[in-house]
């Protein structure tokens, strides 16, 4: 399993995201008996290109020391950032916040030619922390904007990965939220079209907008490989798998994490009666418990284990103490660290 880093947990308040309370369908015999149970997702939590985030700003933290910068959120997760920044870590919106010569980290979630020729005129001393799957996403977009193609980049308008990626070729690249901004594209040559993807997206919905899309232009290309990345996908599938069985699927994840967002969306279209996205342990409302047998549990990309074992623990404390692992798939890939920081890797 790739590793994953717990921290203590932050004492920040947080608004909830409740989504989609009610739903007609209704749920297998979760147990005969009338108790109560947890479904636990497996795999959840840290992918790894998250985790070697992570560990790039802590392993700039211990070679520079205090304070380095990042642009953006290095991942989003409350709890990550606010733990970083308690260590020393100052986020940025941008690189022009950033004192000329000083350490600056870019997220997982890329950045455009722009920011880094940016940093390059302040001499700034960058760490480029990109997640290797967001990266072939932006080789992609270079390799066919050489070749003159239009690329519609399926994604969400203003998430900094889908402006990293456009970045890339902001003359061949349109934006496509979704399906139902299929009917605003148009190209230049119908026989000169591929589409790329966010990495964080749904599948489902993803697959519906690439149909629609070649309903318009029928000799629309796929890419040469899957954007969304390995995690999404397999988080995604393990929800598909317990969410039948499920009166309530809480999702632990913060609210600007696309592919937390996503796995609520994933839990109710898949049959969950309700689902719930929470930063925090502290974030479940007892009065979702009401009446409820079986809960699945799962997290984001981009949250740490010990999050997750706060949530069980809330809910042993209220008669869930059985928890019964749903394994779809067996994370084992893990991604070096950037060049800087290689000799420091634990």
């Amino acid at each position: 399993m790739v590793a994953v880093r717990t921290y203590p947990v932050g004492m920040s308040s947080a608004i909830p995201l409740n989504v989609g309370i009610a739903r007609s369908a209704g749920v297998g015999n979760a147990l005969a008996d009338g108790g109560k149970r947890v479904l636990l997702a497996e795999p959840r939590g840290y992918c790894a290109g998250v985790d070697r985030a992570v560990e790039t700003v802590e392993k700039a933290l211990d070679k520079h020391g205090a304070p380095i910068y990042v642009r953006k959120e290095i991942v989003h997760n409350r709890h990550v950032v606010e733990t970083l920044r308690d260590r020393g870590v100052i986020f940025v919106d941008e690189t022009d916040q950033v004192p000329e010569g000083a350490v600056v980290v870019f997220s997982a979630h890329g950045v455009s030619p722009a920011v880094h020729a940016s940093a390059a005129a302040r001499s700034l001393h960058t760490i480029d922390a990109t997640c290797p799957l967001v990266t072939k996403v932006h080789q992609e977009a270079k390799r066919f904007a050489r070749d003159d193609y239009d690329i519609l980049l399926i994604g969400h308008e203003g998430h900094e990965e889908v402006e990293g990626t456009a970045g890339e070729a902001p003359e061949h690249v349109q934006l496509v939220d979704g399906p139902g901004a299929v009917d605003n594209v148009n190209v230049r040559d119908e026989s000169k079209v591929i589409w790329l993807s966010q990495t964080t997206l749904s599948v489902d919905e993803t697959m519906e907008t690439v149909q629609r899309l070649r309903e318009r232009f029928p000799a629309l290309q796929d890419p040469p490989s899957d954007d969304i990345c390995y995690a999404t996908q397999n988080r995604q599938v393990a929800v598909k798998a317990m969410a039948p069985e499920c009166d309530l699927v809480i999702v632990v994840g913060s609210r600007n994490s696309s592919n937390s967002v996503r796995l609520v969306e994933v839990a109710l279209g898949a049959g969950a009666k309700a689902a719930y996205l929470v930063d925090f342990a502290r974030e479940v409302d007892p009065a979702w418990l009401d009446g409820v047998r079986t809960i699945g549990i799962t997290s984001g990309a981009s949250v740490p284990e010990i999050l997750v074992r706060g949530v069980l623990d809330m809910l042993a404390e209220h008669g869930y103490g059985e928890v019964q692992p749903v394994t779809t798939a067996n994370e084992t890939l893990v991604f070096s660290l950037p060049r800087e920081l290689r000799d420091a890797r634990r």
